[in-house]
């Protein structure tokens, strides 16, 4: 029986498991190095539960057919919008200026993350029942409103960055879906004068949102307000050099003037700490990670399973993007956290959940 078990998993992704696994320890290091002389010093334990717990969960969804996972999908959706109405009703737990969480008993559950992984499977559910055929704008429209609804949903709380995120896998589902040239043209063109006009409403964004996404472009301009994020978030990372100065004696990050290094800011103390040549340790880890995601969407044995690993690629990639160019002073501050390494138990069950599907479509590549 226990060399059956380990057979059916003969299959299983073992070196994408390995970099997993050193990306955690990097998290490891630094969310222990960021809060140990802070109110904050469990968080190291904590991350380490919730990456033992995500690590488990990803055996699990290994181990469960991905065209099963599929035929559920529709059925989570439908509780992932109810679990993210709860958000916005007095079930919320309100906490950092949004209303972004449920409490249950000591956890605190954001659904919005989950919601990630239900978004990619009912995109990657729904172009595959196309069959690859050319797309018509009432296909497009459908899954706008498949991903649009939740976005607005998350937009409310209001959490400007993951509504972003759930973007890219719409676009991914569009382009592996079939869309042409003509048609993206003109998404883009609507998605620009909408964007233009959710600016200019004021409506949907708030002020300090918005102060946000301008600042990057000119931190000097308020360095104790809207810029002082950015500021010191270079200061961090360009103080680091080479080598870094060293684990725990990082000044921007020990002397507090890092906001949040543990989560939205943890690449530009880690920087700090272990210099140019440590960040791009990361960014190499974070490549290979991808890559080898990228591999296994081109060995699967159907369209479903190269749409579900390439939706999963596609909110990575977008979330170490926005993260690192954040931290670096090239993209505005969202508050996206970076994948594996940021502290947050629901950032990282969701992302071992993905990587548990993705491994069960690898090792599923064989089956007929």
């Amino acid at each position: 029986m226990a060399l059956r078990r380990f057979l059916s998993f003969r299959d299983f992704d073992w070196w994408l498991l390995l970099l997993l696994l050193g990306m955690c320890s990097v998290s490891l290091i630094e969310v222990h190095s960021t809060t140990v002389h802070t109110r904050f010093a469990r968080f190291p334990e904590m991350q380490m539960i919730a990456m033992g717990g995500g690590i488990a969960l990803m055996f699990i969804f290994a181990r469960i057919d991905y065209h099963r996972v599929l035929d559920w999908a529709p059925w989570a959706y439908g509780t992932g919008l109810l679990a993210l109405g709860a958000v916005l009703s007095p079930l919320g737990h309100k906490a950092l200026g949004g209303r972004r969480w449920i409490k249950l008993g000591p956890m605190l559950i954001q659904p919005s993350e989950y919601v990630k992984l239900v978004l990619i499977l009912m995109v990657a559910r729904y172009f595959a029942n196309l069959g690859g055929r050319y797309l018509s704008w009432k296909d497009i429209l459908k899954a706008l409103a498949l991903v649009g609804i939740p976005m607005e949903l998350v937009l409310k709380q209001p959490d400007l960055g993951t509504t972003l995120t759930y973007a890219p896998i719409l676009v991914a589902g569009l382009f592996l879906g079939g869309i042409n040239l003509r048609q993206a043209a003109i998404l883009m063109t609507c998605a620009a004068v909408l964007v233009g006009g959710v600016w200019s409403s004021g409506k949907f964004l708030k002020s300090y949102q918005k102060a946000r996404l301008t600042s990057f472009t000119n931190p000097s301009a308020d360095p104790k307000g809207s810029g002082y994020q950015v500021l010191q978030s270079e200061i961090a990372v360009g103080s680091g050099g080479i080598w870094g100065k060293g684990s725990e004696r990082g000044t921007q990050t020990q002397g507090y003037f890092l906001p949040i290094p543990y989560t939205d800011f943890i690449f530009a103390a880690f920087s700090e700490e272990h210099g140019f040549v440590g960040a791009i340790f990361v960014l190499l880890l974070y490549f290979l990670i991808l890559m080898r995601l990228i591999q296994n969407a081109q060995t699967a044995a159907d369209l479903p399973g190269s749409l579900i690993i390439m939706g999963i690629v596609a909110v990575l990639t977008f979330q170490i993007a926005v993260n690192v160019g954040m931290v670096i002073g090239l993209m505005p501050v969202t508050g996206i956290p970076l994948p594996l390494m940021s502290y947050g138990g629901s950032s990282v069950l969701f992302t071992f959940l993905a990587l548990g599907v993705a491994m069960n479509v690898r090792m599923r590549r064989f089956v007929n």
